[in-house]
């Protein structure tokens, strides 16, 4: 048999096994991701949208290899295969903020049947700022709030966004040698926080950008023009001088970034609740108690920003509902004129 025939099932094959079961069964929707972290990502998201017809079954992009990877699940386009009945969920890199210039990002950005992070990647929500002094209190058991996340994370955007418009200047020219993605990652990553003076790194870090653009102001000369209107058009898409952190890579923002932050912040937290047990103790059994109470209690920080949902009021996630929420409604809308076609048949 061909192998086109025994390739994963498509939107097609669903549908048609969605026609045999009972008539008040739900409808199966498979949505393909990227890897094993995204299922729980993009299970937690589309079970809101689950209603009495239909339900989500989320997996990987193939059922006979441990192939995994955004290409592999876009693989589908190759065949006409996404449809009602089968969809693909997957970060989107770079490829919303180019806007077309590749055909990955023309085809993600048009496909009714394609839905994307918007954010760089789902990394990008984990670490979102509003979020992060709760992912302390989790990790630590302590509520005291030492550092401004939102406001230290605004900061941070504002200095790294001049040098974002390059980066995406280079790659909407398909330049990607004169400024690659490693290049920009590096020149925008934390080196040591000071937790009573977050402000230094910060300082540090809009030095280091402010060489970089002169380098590259001097090398390509009037392209600083063009990047106003580059601006322009990515605040029409949501992209704005505040948030730029949310539209870098993913991986790079959490382990050169925010981590950079949060454990120290951590640290200081968990001597702080540490220090009161101590304290607090009336006699050493107490105090040993206490404390091995509390430390097995503590969480890693990786773990639970890995876990982290509070970005749900992320405007830039508002858009990825947005989009899933016209999806079921076209779906239901087109399943009852095919329901009322019949019974006007018969």
């Amino acid at each position: 048999m061909p192998k086109r025939l025994t390739d994963n099932l498509n939107s097609l094959y669903i549908g048609a096994a969605n026609s045999m079961r009972p008539k008040k069964s739900r409808h199966k929707i498979v949505a393909y991701v990227e890897s094993y972290d995204d299922i729980a990502f993009w299970r937690d998201i589309l079970g809101n949208f689950e209603d009495e017809n239909h339900f989500f079954e989320v997996m990987l992009p193939t059922n006979d290899s441990l192939a995994k990877g955004k290409k592999k699940v876009l693989e589908n386009y190759l065949g006409e295969r996404l449809g009602q009945n089968m969809i693909a969920c997957v970060d989107s890199d770079y490829d919303y903020v180019l806007q077309g210039v590749t055909s990955t990002s023309r085809y993600i950005n048009k496909n009714n049947y394609v839905f994307q992070t918007y954010a760089y990647a789902i990394e990008n929500y984990q670490c979102y700022a509003e979020s992060l002094h709760e992912v302390c209190v989790e990790a630590t058991l302590n509520d005291h709030q030492l550092i401004d996340f939102p406001a230290f994370m605004r900061l941070y955007s504002q200095i790294v966004y001049p040098l974002f418009l390059w980066s995406v200047w280079f790659y909407r020219k398909q330049k990607l040698n004169a400024f690659s993605l490693t290049d920009f990652s590096g020149l925008i990553k934390l080196e040591r926080v000071s937790i009573y003076h977050p402000e230094k790194s910060l300082e540090d870090l809009s030095r280091k950008v402010k060489r970089k653009l002169n380098s590259l102001r001097q090398k390509y000369e009037g392209v600083e023009e063009k990047l106003e209107e580059l601006g322009t058009e990515l605040a029409e898409l949501g992209i704005q001088p505040e948030n730029t952190y949310l539209f870098i890579q993913g991986h790079h923002l959490k382990d050169n970034v925010v981590k950079k932050i949060l454990e120290p912040v951590c640290i200081i937290l968990r001597k702080e609740r540490e220090n009161e047990i101590t304290q607090l103790a009336n006699h050493n059994l107490q105090y040993q108690n206490e404390l091995s109470c509390y430390q097995q209690r503590q969480l890693n920080v990786d773990l639970v920003l890995k876990k982290n949902k509070r970005y749900k009021t992320c405007p830039v996630f508002k858009k990825l509902e947005g989009d899933l929420q016209l999806f079921m409604k076209r779906l239901n809308e087109e399943e009852q004129g095919v329901k009322e076609d019949s019974i006007n048949y018969l």
